[in-house]
């Protein structure tokens, strides 16, 4: 990784005919290991980079107290040799994709973004003061379920809240500020520019970026759709790869397929 914390790499070669540059972001506090179980379940087209961001778990804080957190998308995208075909995005780099995206000029965008576990909200009323208040009470809490679905070895539950409180710590309250600002901003982002084929995924069991509001994203696009898989979490890459994996090939054929033709909306 260099020292400004970003580092992008090929994780596994397509073997199909038609290779599709597919590159995969990380959340908060996470890292490109988490696309480990999605390589081993993607199509044989896929030929999968994965980034791994500042906000990683082992990158500089610096991140969280400077700059723009979506220009990181960028980026990562521009340092895919050939560019993405399909950007895949988790969590937190998922709301700065989508930010990222509505306003990046259409000759730099992927060809389809996927939106995994997205936060996002469609009205600045829909806010309360007591979300921050929650979001701050849960914040280590989606550290523990990573942990969980990440560690090879059953972890205690003492042991995971323990390495969950050291990585809640050293986010930070500047790295939490910017989920949080960043989960504000979602309403007043122009998404009816964003015309690419999108798939808006969430895990029944999130509780941590609600269902719903994948939903409302995909429903606030021109061209997109809102997969809910089932007896899943925050993590759907990892906990539902299989499904998850065939999600996305879904995506990648709809996104080869002329807009007139392509579908606008979940059933």
């Amino acid at each position: 990784m260099g020292g400004d914390g970003l580092a992008v790499r090929r994780e596994r070669t397509a073997r199909g005919a038609r290779p599709v540059r597919v590159l995969a972001l990380h959340g908060l506090a996470a890292s490109a290991t988490a696309w480990a179980a999605f390589g081993e379940h993607a199509s044989d087209d896929v030929e999968l980079w994965t980034a791994e961001l500042p906000w990683g778990v082992g990158g500089p804080t610096s991140w969280s107290h400077r700059g723009d957190p979506a220009e990181w998308i960028g980026r990562a995208l521009a340092a895919v040799p050939g560019g993405a075909d399909v950007l895949v995005a988790h969590s937190f780099s998922a709301v700065l994709a989508v930010e990222h995206l509505a306003r990046a000029p259409r000759a730099v965008r992927p060809r389809a973004l996927v939106a995994v576990s997205p936060f996002h909200r469609r009205d600045p009323a829909d806010f309360r003061w007591d979300d921050a208040g929650h979001y701050l009470g849960i914040f280590q809490e989606v550290f523990e379920e990573a942990l969980g679905a990440a560690s090879a070895r059953r972890l205690s539950a003492r042991t995971r809240r323990d390495m969950a409180l050291l990585v809640r710590d050293r986010v930070g309250p500047y790295g939490w500020r910017r989920f949080w600002e960043s989960y504000l901003r979602s309403p007043f982002v122009d998404l009816g520019g964003l015309d690419l084929p999108v798939l808006a995924v969430a895990g029944e069991h999130d509780r941590f970026a609600p269902p719903r509001e994948a939903a409302l994203l995909a429903a606030a696009l021109p061209r997109a759709r809102f997969e809910l898989l089932q007896d899943c979490g925050h993590f759907p890459m990892t906990e539902q790869p299989r499904a998850f994996a065939d999600a996305v090939h879904r995506l990648i054929a709809a996104a080869a397929t002329p807009p007139s033709a392509a579908p606008t909306r979940a059933s």
